[in-house]
């Protein structure tokens, strides 16, 4: 089976924010006939091989449910066999199974609503983008999925629904707008969120970037972050290309668009983005450079981390370290260790040991602590036991707890005794119980709430299927 609608989906199960379709159409100058012509050909080629698979589901899945798939062995049978599911429904039937969704165990529910909305989205995505807004703040979740799969075979009626209903997407909007100033300080960029006109630009662009930076040009809210998601598109099998789109952008909106760029080319050839990089203004090579180091990094940590020192200091270059040490730590944790190590920054030690030491813990716990006590008492050395300790799901609570009362700062200190302790108590409630009580550092609620099971701040077990 082959479906356009199942890669995004699934992608956005796992929580990654882009990337999830490949593919090109032929460019058009941005006549606005072309482009509904285009759309309309792949809407009707979308729709053959949609009920081809759908036939296809009808015959093998015939009497078959969710809540039976749900009951078969092995999680990667029941994706196939829910894809398979919902290819061979109509319209209307998958309306039925989206009201019965609430009927499922949260962890099944999530997998079955991106699915079913991601396929629905491409048969009727404005009835699916209706049924969302009757799910509550579970719509908020899938409605991302509707757009993108939604703009992955129409971005023309997509983009038109975009702008004839703004206050669905709001949520939406505000997480790019987080998104954009966390990229303000360099690294790679967004931490997964996107906007609606993102995922609208990005899917376009991989049909028809002229049409898609047409159209993102045309924008007043969002456009900079539009125009950035279509050129960072293109600069992921194209930086020249794209680097060349810059030029049609207004400079005031270019920011975004250059670190976007920096990044796919950092990744593709890190030698010809710095000399990219050094035709930039002035005020922006820094971030860009960062960007350039952080796409450079998914490939070659080793080769990003001797770049870092060629940075200046500054916001940009601390945050490029975290970005370099989580890909470091992954091949080599004692290297992102010492790298770490021989950073001047405090804030970016700090901010690295969460990057750090799961994979050093992962690798020798024992390495992992005599790091941490490598540290002299301060800021930096509370980071690195926080994180040993919150990290570090294989050694006894009871000598956890110890680490975490070395903490200096007395909230940090708190707030990681209480994780070990409510760890303690699922193991060994007296000996866990008789600590919390004799202890001189958890205040009376907290002992109160790790006894009775109910978390270090309250909150219950379990909760509703």
């Amino acid at each position: 089976m082959k479906t356009s609608w199942v890669v995004p989906v699934v992608a956005l199960v796992v929580g990654a924010a882009g990337g999830y379709i490949s593919g090109k159409s032929p460019a058009s100058g941005g006549d606005s006939a072309a482009i509904e012509n285009t759309a309309q050909r792949m809407r009707a080629s979308t729709r053959s091989a949609g009920s081809s698979a759908g036939e296809s589901a009808k015959k093998s899945h015939s009497g078959s449910s969710v809540g039976q798939i749900a009951r078969m062995p092995g999680n990667s049978s029941r994706t196939q066999a829910l894809l398979d599911f919902y290819a061979g429904l109509s319209p209307e039937q998958l309306a039925e199974e989206a009201a019965k969704l609430e009927n499922l165990p949260m962890n099944e529910r999530m997998m079955a609503s991106f699915l079913l909305f991601g396929r629905w989205s491409e048969v009727d995505p404005t009835a699916a983008m209706a049924f969302s807004s009757t799910m509550g703040m579970a719509g908020g979740f899938v409605r991302p999925t509707i757009l993108q799969s939604w703009a992955s075979v129409d971005p023309v009626n997509a983009a038109k629904y975009f702008a004839a209903n703004p206050r669905e997407f709001a949520m939406m909007d505000m997480m790019d707008m987080m998104d954009m100033m966390d990229m303000m300080g360099g690294g790679r960029g967004p931490m997964g969120g996107q906007g609606a006109s993102s995922i609208i630009a990005s899917e376009w662009a991989r049909q028809d970037p002229a049409a898609a930076l047409a159209w993102a040009d045309s924008l007043t809210a969002g456009k900079s972050a539009a125009m950035s998601a279509v050129v960072g598109e293109v600069a992921k099998t194209d930086p020249r290309k794209a680097a060349e789109m810059l030029g049609k952008m207004d400079p005031a909106e270019r920011a975004e668009a250059y670190r976007s760029v920096a990044a796919q080319y950092g990744a593709l050839d890190f030698n010809e983005a710095q000399t990219w990089i050094r035709s930039l203004p002035a005020d922006e090579q820094a971030a860009a450079l960062a960007s350039a180091i952080g796409g450079l990094s998914n490939n070659d940590p080793t080769a990003a981390a001797k770049q870092v020192a060629s940075m200046e200091a500054g916001e940009a270059k601390d945050r490029l370290i975290s970005d370099v040490v989580e890909d470091l730590a992954r091949k080599d944790p004692q290297a992102a260790a010492d790298f770490v190590k021989e950073q001047d920054s405090e804030q970016a030690q700090r901010d690295a040991m969460r990057q750090l030491m799961p994979a050093m813990i992962g690798k020798n716990p024992i390495a992992a602590l005599a790091f941490v006590d490598s540290y002299q008492p301060g800021p930096v050395r509370d980071s690195a036991a926080q994180s040993y300790v919150w990290s570090n799901n294989t050694g006894a609570p009871a000598d956890l707890i110890k680490v975490a009362e070395t903490i200096t700062d007395e909230g940090d200190r708190n707030r990681t005794i209480g994780i070990a302790a409510m760890r303690w108590m699922r193991e060994d409630p007296v000996s866990a119980k008789a600590y919390v009580e004799a202890s001189t550092t958890l205040s009376d609620d907290a002992k109160k709430n790790i006894v009775e099971g109910r978390g270090m701040w309250g909150g219950r077990r379990g909760g509703r299927n």
